[in-house]
């Protein structure tokens, strides 16, 4: 069993190396729950999404905190921290950081609880209150002055933007389905893009979550109005098009919503931000960052599976090729829909076999 192990990991040296990094961190956590006060508390090991972020419960005396854990070699809290603070100050609920320890990558925050509204969904919570309260959080952000809240914040480039789209030609369809896609193609489907994002700039810029729905909002009882949503995994937030986190919770990746529902969201939203907001313009950015974040994501799922054995989230390819395609169906998308059609016909679209080809080796 041993030197099978050894040969996966790239030899016996090699899982000798990761068993002692593993080592380190529990004994760097142990020194931070020291210094707060809770080494002796009962800690309890929250499940993970798509990161290399580890939480963790702590009680004790009846009190509960979460542990953020992020290596720093591969994850950095100070972007935690600070939106903290901006989400804080602006009136919402974000988990606020009680202690920290920045050079090896521990938080202490906010225990909000496990209500998230997924849960609460599937515990026969009104859907439409939530989604309400989760479209007000939005328009509240939006109606704010972006001057307010831009300073030191990045900005969501067209740069960052194409990366994210790429992934689904270098990991969806390439190390996933396995086709044949040349270096020319992949330039080609990084032109039409390239032609295609001015139109995500005719929303006005805001702050961008970036991982804006059911799974990362909590219902935080016994308090009112948008604070009554409490929100996480913000660490990645940018200064862009509002229109992202709008069809981030719309068209969710992992949950189907009734298309009355959506409807009635977006009259709720731009009623509340007002006749200034140009709703056609908006509508073409909503669609066009449909698209990107979909075919992102379907990247994103395809990875997390071949490279690290999640495979979980494959379940949901087919509702995002649902989501791309309705999208697509924009003519301000024309030359990626275009692209896709000559590169992924129909008979192509499928959830990739990958369950026996998982693994660190993957590259990328």
């Amino acid at each position: 069993m041993g030197q099978a192990i050894g040969g996966l990991f790239g030899g016996r040296d090699k899982v000798n190396d990761l068993a002692d990094a593993v080592l380190d961190r529990h004994r760097l956590l142990d020194q931070f729950l020291e210094r707060n006060g809770l080494l002796d508390a009962e800690i309890t090991a929250l499940p993970v999404d798509c990161s290399f972020r580890r939480y963790f419960r702590t009680e004790r005396n009846g009190m509960h905190r979460i542990v953020m854990d992020a290596p720093p070699s591969l994850e950095d809290v100070e972007p935690f921290i600070k939106i903290s603070v901006l989400l804080n100050r602006l009136g919402f609920s974000a988990p606020r950081v009680l202690a920290t320890d920045v050079l090896n990558g521990f938080l202490l925050l906010d225990d909000f609880g496990d209500t998230t509204f997924t849960r609460a969904l599937s515990e026969g919570y009104d859907e439409f209150a939530l989604y309400c309260l989760a479209n007000d959080v939005l328009s509240d952000l939006h109606c704010r002055p972006v001057d307010e809240i831009a300073s030191s914040i990045p900005t969501y480039t067209d740069t960052k933007l194409l990366d994210e789209a790429v992934r689904f030609v270098d990991w969806y369809l390439v190390e996933g389905l396995q086709l044949p896609i040349t270096s020319q193609a992949r330039d080609d489907y990084l032109e039409a893009w390239q032609y295609c994002l001015p139109v995500v700039r005719e929303a006005p810029d805001s702050l961008v979550l970036r991982d804006y729905h059911v799974d990362n909002l909590m219902v935080c009882d016994g308090i009112k109005g948008v604070a009554a949503c409490g929100l996480l995994d913000f660490q990645d937030a940018v200064i862009g098009p509002m229109s992202y986190d709008l069809v981030s919770l719309l068209q969710d990746s992992r949950r189907d919503i009734h298309q009355n529902l959506v409807d009635d969201m977006l009259d709720r939203y731009f009623g509340a931000m007002g006749r200034t907001l140009d709703r056609a313009a908006y509508m073409r950015s909503y669609f066009v960052l449909g698209a990107q974040r979909a075919l992102k994501v379907l990247g994103v799922f395809t990875r997390q599976s071949l490279k690290f054995g999640n495979h979980r989230h494959l379940a949901h390819i087919p509702r995002l090729w649902c989501h791309t395609l309705s999208n697509l169906s924009i003519p301000e998308l024309t030359p990626v829909r275009n692209w896709i059609g000559r590169h992924v016909p129909e008979d192509k679209r499928l959830t990739p076999d990958t369950r026996n080809r998982s693994g660190i080796n993957v590259p990328g």
